[in-house]
């Protein structure tokens, strides 16, 4: 098995090494992941600049290459031709904090993973919760190794990504999800600069959720793994009937 491993806090981030140490046990991994940090990338696409690939090592001197675009863009890369092997699943991760409910839209670890469904390739995207140490990532590096690797006897459905939400302190279990709903406390911060100009911050609490039975908010709540299959259909089916009348 040959898994392309991303994420989108950049290439030396030790959720990625710890990934990378508990999926090389099974399988062959390649590192393409951005040189920076690129949180809340989204699904973004570099059209109007050249993206580079520079060589780079991990601190126990796995090589990696790091890429000057965004997660998106470090599977994007790879899918179209500058990987020669085929590539059997890509795992993004682990992010530090939760990708839940409306996060997922502006996550760059989630997002990665949606990149690779658009090549026909299955994606895994891995978020853990407000980490602290290195080996905070080493409990859901393992479980999101463990979801892999079962995936190589039971593929993911055509076009399906998984979110795998796991507490940094393991799981009392895992639980299929739906998305939930975060609640998001932004407000924007005004400053001025020496020259007297504004500029602005969006900063505020961070965000908290309605934790509903069935949700990813609701599992990590309660201890479990939260695994919630997504897809890049974003139509809301439930509102056809309500907007006939613009036909």
């Amino acid at each position: 098995m040959h898994i392309l491993l991303t994420n989108d806090d950049g290439v030396h981030a030790p959720g990625l090494f710890a990934l990378l140490q508990a999926l090389e046990v099974f399988a062959k991994v390649t590192i393409i992941a951005p040189a920076q940090n690129q949180s809340a990338a989204g699904h973004r696409k570099t059209l109007h600049k050249p993206l580079r690939l520079e060589p780079a090592k991990l601190s126990d001197g796995s090589p990696a290459w790091a890429c000057s675009g965004a997660p998106s863009d470090c599977v994007a890369l790879a899918l179209l031709g500058f990987l020669k092997t085929k590539v059997d699943l890509v795992v993004s991760g682990i992010n530090p904090h939760y990708n839940l409910g409306q996060d997922v839209t502006y996550s760059g670890t989630v997002t990665a993973a949606l990149e690779a469904v658009q090549f026909g390739v299955p994606g895994i995207a891995v978020s853990t919760d407000h980490v602290l140490a290195a080996d905070d990532y080493v409990q859901p590096a393992h479980i999101a190794a463990e979801v892999a690797q079962r995936l190589t006897h039971q593929p993911l459905p055509e076009g399906v990504v998984l979110s795998l939400n796991i507490p940094k302190t393991g799981a009392r279990g895992w639980r299929l999800t739906r998305q939930g709903r975060r609640v998001y406390r932004d407000e924007l911060v005004v400053r001025e600069d020496p020259r007297g100009k504004p500029y602005y911050w969006i900063g505020g609490e961070w965000p908290t959720g309605i934790a509903d039975e069935g949700t990813d908010i609701w599992a990590v709540e309660h201890g479990y793994a939260s695994i919630t299959p997504l897809d890049l259909d974003l139509t809301a089916h439930n509102a056809f009937e309500q907007l006939r009348h613009l036909e």
